[in-house]
């Protein structure tokens, strides 16, 4: 807990309070259904929190802004950029039912009202969102294909509508094909090691009516 107020100086006690009950919860429900591995649940805070909330070191999301996490998995990076931002509205998506349950239980447990989580594959989706985000979940290109016309017409960030896609090692042959992508090292916003190789990459993608 002591790595994200070291790197996020201004929590609220309500948003403090949120992610210092994360590690319990997490803990309780893993034991039921493993959704975190059992190296990265002794280490939460670096390998899952800290690593979502490196999206929050690029771009702070206006209020009323709609984000989609596809892949949320346990439920990163939705659950911690939800309690950094609770003025905008998350939408968890993964095709596997049991991940969701923990997350579900997780977000009943910390009382977040601005997350909803669904079971399905993200092409099934009709909704539009300002951002989409995920760790990793698959290659960019397989990864813009399912998202394809989920991105909102208007603008209301410096940053352009599109993927925020946290990924480590080299993708200079995944982004070849995409001009527009601004890559950002995390280990510029994070001293840890673990963050060395650690990216996040931003992809503007077109509004598709």
């Amino acid at each position: 807990m002591e790595l994200i107020l070291k790197y996020f100086t201004n929590l609220t006690e309500d948003q403090i309070s949120k992610f210092e009950r994360l590690e319990a919860l997490y803990q309780d429900w893993n034991l039921k259904i493993n959704v975190v591995s059992r190296k990265d649940i002794d280490e939460l805070y670096l390998r899952h929190v800290l690593h979502s909330l490196g999206i929050a070191k690029v771009i702070s999301f206006k209020d009323g802004s709609k984000i989609l996490d596809v892949g949320t998995g346990g439920g990163f990076p939705g659950i911690p950029l939800a309690i950094m931002f609770p003025n905008c509205t998350f939408h968890l998506v993964d095709s596997i039912a049991k991940k969701l349950k923990v997350v579900d239980e997780v977000v009943e447990g910390l009382g977040l009202t601005n997350v909803k989580t669904t079971h399905c594959r993200v092409e099934e989706l009709t909704d539009t969102y300002d951002f989409i985000v995920s760790r990793a979940v698959a290659i960019m290109p397989t990864f813009v294909h399912w998202v394809k016309g989920k991105i909102a017409k208007e603008q209301k960030h410096d940053l352009k509508n599109g993927i925020l896609y946290l990924k480590g090692g080299d993708l200079s042959e995944e982004l070849q094909d995409y001009k527009t992508a601004t890559v950002y090292n995390l280990s510029d916003y994070y001293a840890e090691d673990f963050f060395e190789t650690k990216k996040m990459v931003h992809l503007p993608l077109k509004f598709r009516g």
